[in-house]
């Protein structure tokens, strides 16, 4: 039969036994090329069976007796003077699964690993055991090293803030290339050395990295990744949004400031002092028994009204009745809060006693919360303006507007916003924004600044060139869900080998 002719067997036999289907068949009998000498032979010297795994037929498994042939070389100088045939396409030496089997086994563990591959394979009448599962996993056989002209690189850790590893992906094609055992800048340097080819480097703000491109490739091309320096600005422009809450929560529905605002002016007041006198910033800290960070900032504010703070208040069970609080007292001041507590009860109030006493202590019924916090504030001023409802922008122009800094920080978002879509004259653009910037009475974003010198070059190719390091960090996230498959029992050999057959 033709399928017999291709696959190499003739079929002599099915049986149906119930839990599985049993398949004899044979080699077909022609002459076969010796794997010494490639010298043709029929000549028969003994017979063999083998016995090998087929793809499952109706969820049953099925077994295959194979009888083939051990021949004996004709030709009288080979070393090997007798083989036993293989059968190409179906057989693989020393395997116990058709090739077929195999490759769906392969599909399987190259996905879900080892304990999930021994849950889902049995229901698909393929049974195997978790080591069964990792034996094929790890005999996959790996993607050849090919150097990228245009290289990402990022880190990803192996156990959070304590080790880190490595990954490089072909950033035109988002292939996986290869992944380092840890982020050390010699080891990616040594890498480069031996792996000649690259002309682009993609990566984030890491000066490992830098250091390692700059040792090994100082004719490469170094980009910095678009979002790790949008990210950093963020975070900038959201301290800055906390200094100035004392300003812009003015305008908005806040309470008092309470005593504690007196201790940080005070606080405030002597830092200032001590540096007017001419101590050090590490003297202060000693004098006022502060931590240094601390002590550096408050350094950086410049004016005492910078350092009040919006209170800031999570939701409780009492905000739904806090108008009905406020009618009472504001009927009867001197009501009992016990006799607020059963009427609010009737009112559907499941919260405690000691709940109520709080909320009236801080004086919350009778002023509101703080409308928005600074980091909300902050994420609208980083959104984009098409995406905001009217009422968020509403909020926006009038708290930005309540304070001179706030409204240059609101310029400066918009301003920086336009440089992340890549363009030729982006460079130019940046120095000014940089100089305009530097102007404003913002020390969060002039820090912000003095981070994109330390890495002038690659921040301007980040904003010139098309080239980016999302490819990476898409992988990054795809290497986290396989460590979450993993459970963290498998080493860094597997992990390894699991990233780079994605």
């Amino acid at each position: 039969m033709p399928e017999q002719d291709q696959l190499g067997l003739v079929i002599d036999d099915v049986t149906d036994e119930g839990e599985r289907i049993r398949v004899r068949a044979r080699s077909r009998q022609v002459p076969v090329p010796c794997p010494g000498c490639a010298v043709q032979t029929a000549r028969v010297h003994a017979w063999c069976e083998r016995v090998v795994a087929d793809v499952a037929l109706d969820g049953r498994p099925v077994v295959v007796n194979v009888r083939l042939r051990r021949l004996a070389c004709r030709d009288w100088r080979c070393p090997r003077r007798t083989f036993r045939e293989q059968v190409a396409g179906v057989l693989e030496r020393y395997q116990r699964r058709t090739v077929r089997l195999a490759a769906q086994v392969a599909a399987v563990v190259r996905e879900l690993a080892g304990r999930a591959s021994a849950r889902v394979l049995p229901a698909l009448g393929v049974p195997i055991s978790r080591h069964a599962a990792l034996r094929a996993l790890l005999g996959i056989a790996l993607p050849p090293v090919l150097t990228p002209r245009v290289l990402g690189v990022d880190d990803f850790s192996l156990r959070r803030s304590r080790t880190y590893a490595t990954v490089l992906i072909d950033a035109e094609t988002r292939q996986r290339v290869d992944v380092l055992a840890d982020r050390r800048s010699d080891t990616l340097a040594a890498w480069l050395r031996e792996h000649p080819g690259v002309e682009i480097v993609c990566r984030d703000g890491a000066a490992g990295y830098a250091d390692a491109v700059h040792q090994a490739l100082p004719a490469a091309l170094q980009v910095g990744d678009r979002w790790h320096i949008w990210h950093n600005f963020a975070e900038a422009a959201r301290k800055e949004v906390a200094v100035h809450s004392g300003c812009w929560a003015s305008v908005s529905r806040v309470r008092k400031l309470n005593g504690g605002t007196t201790t940080t002016l005070a606080r405030w007041h002597q830092v200032h002092d001590l540096l007017d006198a001419g101590v050090g910033l590490l003297e202060c800290a000693r004098r006022l028994n502060l931590a240094l960070n601390t002590v550096k900032r408050y350094a950086r504010i410049p004016e005492p009204a910078q350092v009040r703070r919006a209170p800031q208040y999570r939701p409780t069970l009492v905000d739904p009745h806090r108008e009905y609080l406020h009618k009472c007292r504001a009927e009867d001041p001197a009501v009992p809060v016990l006799q607020l507590l059963r009427e609010i009860c009737e009112r559907g109030y499941t919260g405690s006693q000691n709940l109520l006493y709080r909320y009236i202590t801080q004086g919350r019924v009778e002023e509101d919360r703080p409308a928005i916090s600074p980091r909300r504030l902050a994420r609208l001023l980083l959104s984009r303006p098409d995406t905001l409802r009217p009422d968020q922008q509403e909020l926006l122009a009038k708290t930005t507007s309540a304070c001179p800094e706030m409204s240059r920080l609101a310029a400066l978002v918009r301003g920086f916003a336009q440089l992340l879509t890549p363009a030729d004259d982006n460079a130019g653009r940046l120095q000014e924004w940089t100089s305009t910037a530097e102007e404003a009475n913002l020390p969060h974003v002039h820090s912000f600044i003095r981070g994109l010198r330390l890495d002038q070059d690659a921040v301007h190719a980040a904003l010139t060139s098309e080239h980016h390091n999302g490819g990476t960090e898409g992988v990054n996230t795809k290497t986290k869900l396989i460590k979450r498959q993993m459970y963290g029992r498998a080493g860094f050999h597997l992990l390894r080998h699991r990233i780079l057959l994605q």
